[in-house]
């Protein structure tokens, strides 16, 4: 590069020094070590970029209008040919190449033997990226999956929000948080609006049974939540604001310090939201509270503070750190002012507490094995209080009935390994691991009080090429359980991949979902509740088949990617709470349930545009078709639409966000006569802008959630004709509104 330069110096008289800066299109930020070639008719020099893809040469005087060929490569991303004057290299200060559309430089993690690139991956994996979270202007995981094929939401304004998976229940999804389990189950579901995304770098999201790597609840899929990785940069600070018209107030900060092998993670902040009615204006601000019925919110006023901290050491090939979490909520349900003389109410008060702990160890620790392990302590705890509220005085009494008040804590000890003996050049890979987990749930609708349960597992699996193109994955689990019974659980998986443009999967696995303890030791007896627990039910268990096709080609410039995919799941042995005498209700292991669907999703890449389409049609097994003259399946539609658009230059991000939820019809049995039940369709469309400045320190989201305020779903029963219809309403969103996220960083190399 230095005899160019000379020759250059020489020939035009003068030079001087010039930098050039390669980034990425896809987020502006630096590539680094990427390599760069410069050629004429004469001569051709290459150079490798430093940490910061910077590049720095010397240029010739600029009435130079001769022809340059630059070419930049890196990996991960498109190679870059691009032809220019002299004169315009010497302007040049900044460059963008683009991530391969083909998602190469996206790693996936969960359930592989080492970091692996989305596309070689035997099971398949979706990724929702960081990006994607930020376009979104996504508060926390029931924002982020709300766009998600496949994924139905479920609205409680007091339980939260809820999810179903391939037509399969949110129980039988098992939910990651840097692969330690989440805990605290209502109803079966975990609350999604618990789970804040302002510190997660990507979701890993799988569908179908995991159960041989993860257990219990990994039946319908399993999301792995992963959170920023603290990178290498000597210190970052960070702080976020949010608002929503609707009354939400959010407010975040981050710091993160890096010294030597040694890494300091602190994460916190604090999401408030005022509660919102379905009458409320476009643009709601705090406002005084007055003692009549606008107290009562349809959405009730939420509060929430969380905390991270976490600290991480590098050595040899290892990597070694300590995570502790802390999370509080507070929901506030004000009654209606009681008659006659509307001067007192019931409220309640919901707090929920989560505090999870967790060491972990991944890294090699020879040439051809390497370790994954974990160790946590999860913690939650939930209280419902009622109170008699007197708002002449604001004075608050304890409810006397002893169904008002409710405390349940559940608690978690895990320690989960895996050791991976892997040669790249090998045919034959393996993996062994261990998975313990010791629950305990205390709370006086437990029976007792106090409740433990053991659950001690051994797993493998192996990977095996008989051919390079061709990877047999099969896998085995087999657990001791403390209170019962736990099934053999196998899987196969295989890839093939017919050439660069053409993969094939497929796989079968067994999953299952073990009793909860809830399930095992309820106990909930009152002059209006007889429920009890069952100490021998069985586990939930199921069959699931699922094939995909991918393909893949890049035609001038246009980059486009299918996805074809189909699954089936039959489940039997499903827990279901059953009346068992004339006044007792209880677990049993009676029902059987089926679903199966196909899918389709396409990704297509020009220049500035990303544009991503996807449908899915599912059918529901419906258990009256084995004794009513029903249909056995029930079929519902989704449609979803993703369009970004990047103006690279002025740093501007336009994305629109688009999911048709088709109609969910079904039957029930009322009075021994069959009733005909749906839960009405509907359409949501978000749409943001998102704006970067000074050097990317400062970026700004804003904008329009739910464009076609939607509020409530339709739920209608129809008994036999059109004048014996009954119809109901379920919540689903807060209506149209508009939000501004703000972000601003700092960093020292």
């Amino acid at each position: 590069m230095r005899i160019f330069i000379t020759i250059l110096i020489l020939c035009a008289g003068k030079g001087w020094s010039q930098q050039l800066q390669v980034c990425s299109s896809r987020d502006s930020l630096p590539v680094p070590f990427a390599t760069i070639y410069i050629k004429n008719s004469f001569l051709s020099f290459g150079k490798v970029a430093d940490a910061k893809g910077k590049i720095e040469y010397h240029q010739a005087e600029d009435d130079d209008s001769s022809n340059y060929t630059l070419i930049i490569q890196a990996v991960g991303y498109d190679k870059l040919v691009k032809v220019i004057t002299g004169i315009g290299l010497n302007k040049l200060k900044r460059i963008y190449i683009t991530p391969s559309n083909l998602n190469l430089n996206e790693v996936v993690i969960t359930a592989q033997y080492a970091p692996t690139a989305t596309e070689q991956s035997v099971q398949k994996i979706q990724v929702i990226d960081k990006e994607k979270i930020q376009q979104m202007g996504a508060v926390n995981m029931r924002d982020v999956l709300s766009n998600q094929l496949n994924v139905r939401l479920q609205q409680d304004n007091v339980l939260g929000a809820g999810m179903s998976l391939q037509g399969i229940s949110g129980e039988n999804v098992k939910l990651l948080m840097d692969g330690v389990p989440m805990i605290g189950r209502l109803n079966g579901n975990i609350d999604l609006s618990q789970i804040n995304v302002n510190n997660v770098e990507r979701v890993e999201f799988i569908e179908g049974p995991l159960s041989v790597q993860y257990g219990t609840n990994a039946l319908a899929g399993t999301i792995n939540i992963i959170t920023k990785n603290p990178g290498t940069k000597k210190l970052t600070l960070a702080t976020t604001g949010y608002y929503e018209s609707i009354g939400t107030y959010n407010i975040s900060a981050d710091a993160n310090v890096h010294y030597k092998k040694h890494n300091i993670q602190i994460n916190g902040g604090r999401n408030y939201f005022d509660g919102w009615n379905t009458m409320d204006h476009a643009f709601y601000f705090p406002k005084p509270q007055i003692a009549d019925s606008s107290r009562y919110k349809k959405w009730k006023p939420k509060e929430q503070y969380f905390a991270t901290l976490g600290y991480s050491y590098t050595f040899n090939k290892l990597n070694a750190g300590l995570k502790t979490s802390f999370f509080d909520e507070k929901i506030t349900n004000r009654g209606y002012p009681r008659a006659p003389y509307a001067e007192s109410s019931f409220d309640d008060y919901y707090y929920t507490r989560r505090f999870d702990n967790n060491a972990y160890l991944n890294g090699k620790i020879s040439k051809n094995w390497t370790v994954n392990a974990l160790a946590a302590y999860n913690y939650y705890s939930r209280i419902k209080k009622t109170v008699y509220k007197d708002l002449t005085t604001l004075d608050e009494t304890l409810s006397l009935n002893n169904s008002d008040q409710d405390t349940s804590t559940f608690t978690l000890l895990m320690s989960r390994a895996s050791f991976v003996h892997r040669i790249d050049s090998s045919r034959l890979n393996y993996e062994i691991g261990y998975d313990i987990n010791y629950e305990s749930a205390f709370g006086k609708r437990i029976n007792n009080q106090l409740q433990y349960m053991g659950d001690y597992a051994g797993f493998a699996t192996l990977e095996y090429k008989p051919i390079p193109k061709l990877i047999i994955k099969p896998g085995v689990r087999y657990a001791y359980n403390t209170l019962y019974k736990t099934p053999l659980i196998p899987s196969l998986n295989l890839k093939w991949t017919l050439n660069n443009k053409h993969t094939v999967r497929g796989s079968y696995a067994r999953g299952f979902r073990a009793p909860a303890l809830k399930e095992l030791y309820f106990l909930f007896v009152d002059i209006n509740h007889n429920i009890v627990g069952n100490m021998n039910l069985r586990s939930e268990q199921s069959d699931n088949f699922s094939v995909s096709y991918n393909y893949k080609t890049t035609i001038n410039n246009c980059r486009f990617k299918l996805d074809v995919n189909a699954f089936y799941n039959d489940i039997y042995n499903l827990i279901t709470l059953a009346q068992t005498t004339a006044t007792e209700y209880s677990y049993i292991n009676i029902g059987k349930y089926k679903t199966f669907g196909v899918q389709l999703n396409n990704t297509l890449k020009f220049k500035k545009l990303t544009f991503q389409t996807g449908f899915n049609y599912t059918g529901r097994y419906n258990d009256l078709s084995e004794t009513q003259a029903v249909p056995q399946f029930n079929y519902s539609p989704e449609v979803s639409e993703n369009i970004a658009y990047r103006l690279i230059k002025k740093k501007i991000s336009i994305s629109m966000f688009y999911k048709y939820n088709g109609k969910l019809p079904g039957y029930i049995l009322v009075d021994n006569k069959v009733q005909q039940t749906s839960l009405s369709d509907y359409h949501t469309l978000d749409v943001t802008v998102s704006k970067l400045w000074y050097k990317d320190r400062i970026g700004i989201t804003v904008g329009c959630k739910n464009m076609f305020d939607v509020k409530n779903i339709n739920s209608t029963a129809v008994s036999g004709g059109v004048h014996s219809t009954s119809s109901s309403t379920v919540p689903l969103s807060t209506g149209r509104n508009y939000f501004i996220k703000l972000t601003l960083s700092l960093t020292k190399e």
